[in-house]
């Protein structure tokens, strides 16, 4: 019996980005909104509050903030969201349709970046064949599973970085990873800021690193340098 959908966002001073990031995933009644706040200083807790969703406090931290929320999460689907992607239409519908496919243990959507600039298209055909031929989902697309999964996973690995890749790891031994052909629009804040080539670059370093077994921690501080951890 379906018991509706969780969409978890962890967040950290996204109030830019988090009023469209929730009216994208309002659409269907009975999505259940969770917004795990990491201690922002600007109108991200004041705005979720606003537009329905059940705000909860942690330390900063996405992986650990996403695993507070699905604690209270009542939905039999968990769908764990960045603050600054959008949801397609349609997407509870999907996800579940997804999640019926034989083998399948859980799912993500393809990705889109919200500029017009044509490096980003290539960007874009370049994540969405890693994600279909490796089965590895960025978070920037949107991951769901069953809620019984994910607990019998143990949630989330607490790392500062990379607790996507790791999920999916762990997700491949129970089954595959599919990716649907909706595609979940994330701003293209981080390669406009950072410079497309650059970003690019540094992020498939980082995750070599990682599966050359560099611990997260020193990773997360190449990839942070001004602070300790984000959560987008």
């Amino acid at each position: 019996m379906q018991q509706g959908i969780s969409v978890i966002i962890p967040a950290l001073n996204e109030a830019v980005c988090i009023a469209d990031t929730l009216e994208s995933a309002s659409y269907i009644a009975e999505t259940e909104l969770i917004v795990v706040d990491g201690g922002s200083e600007d109108r991200t807790v004041e705005i979720a509050r606003s537009r329905g969703a059940a705000v909860l406090t942690a330390a900063r931290g996405r992986a650990g903030q996403m695993n507070v929320g699905a604690r209270i999460a009542r939905g039999d689907v968990l769908l764990f969201l960045h603050a600054d992607t959008r949801l397609p239409q349609g997407f509870s519908d999907e996800a579940r349709r997804t999640l019926t496919s034989p083998g399948v243990a859980a799912g993500a959507f393809s990705l889109r970046l919200d500029a017009e600039d044509w490096p980003l298209r290539w960007i874009e055909r370049m994540a969405n064949w890693r994600s279909r031929a490796l089965q590895l989902p960025y978070g920037d697309q949107g991951f769901f599973l069953k809620a019984e999964l994910f607990r019998r996973l143990g949630g989330f690995p607490e790392l500062p970085l990379m607790e996507d890749v790791e999920m999916a790891r762990r997700v491949r031994r129970c089954g595959r990873i599919a990716i649907s052909p909706l595609a979940a629009v994330t701003s293209a804040r981080r390669w406009e800021s950072r410079g497309v080539l650059r970003t690019t670059a540094l992020n498939q370093l980082f995750l070599l690193a990682y599966f050359l077994g560099m611990p997260p921690r020193r990773i997360a501080r190449w990839y942070y340098p001004k602070s300790k951890f984000r959560t987008t």
